[in-house]
């Protein structure tokens, strides 16, 4: 690996550190959690669809990447973690003389790649593909968007043992990532293809 992409990397896992400790607040693991999540999805133009299937369970401290917020399937198959970094909070640590700092708007893919090498088991394949600009524009009103799934660190996920990143961008906005926490991927598939979508950023209009 060149310089370059040394250089890069370190600024990866820098900003996904610095941004999951910036998004974060007493606020979230208190009683003002929902208040707080539901500000920080307005801030990134974001909406969270409601489901009748999905219960709101607590949000756990996690050293590894913490999250915003969490839904549970009714059948406990399938838990959702919402990770939600809008683009005006990140924070970017660059040491190079040679070449000026990325700007925050263009570090999703590796923000994308650090998340799921830091949640994956050591050593563990992680799998990924990048939606087409027309299928994340459709799925997701997003600019870009991608996802990943791995055996998932059994330190962050809470007893499940296999995990689907969703990862999604808007230009200007967010970036903003829905994680699926499952055992058996035959059982939780069909839960996950009807909640794929279930955070999404809204249309300019609905703002």
């Amino acid at each position: 690996m060149g310089r370059a992409g040394i250089v890069m990397r370190r600024v990866g896992f820098c900003c996904l550190l610095l941004l999951a400790l910036s998004a974060r607040a007493p606020a979230a693991l208190e009683q003002g959690a929902r208040d707080a999540f539901a500000a920080l999805l307005l801030e990134s133009g974001l909406r969270l669809d409601a489901r009748d299937d999905l219960v709101e369970v607590p949000v756990l401290g996690d050293a590894i990447l913490p999250y915003e917020h969490a839904l549970r399937h009714a059948s406990g198959r399938l838990e959702l973690r919402f990770i939600v970094r809008p683009l005006a909070r990140i924070t970017i640590e660059y040491e190079d003389p040679h070449n000026a700092a990325p700007e925050p708007n263009h570090l999703f893919p590796l923000l994308f790649e650090s998340m799921t090498n830091a949640l994956s088991v050591d050593g563990a394949d992680t799998p990924s593909t990048v939606f087409t600009e027309a299928e994340a524009k459709r799925s997701f009103n997003a600019d870009w968007a991608a996802v990943a799934a791995f055996d998932v660190d059994p330190d962050y996920a809470g007893g499940f043992r296999n995990a689907l990143l969703v990862a999604m961008h808007k230009n200007e906005l967010a970036d903003a990532y829905t994680l699926f926490l499952y055992d058996d991927y035959t059982e939780a598939k069909p839960l996950i293809d009807a909640s794929l979508a279930i955070l999404h950023f809204a249309p300019v209009d609905a703002r």
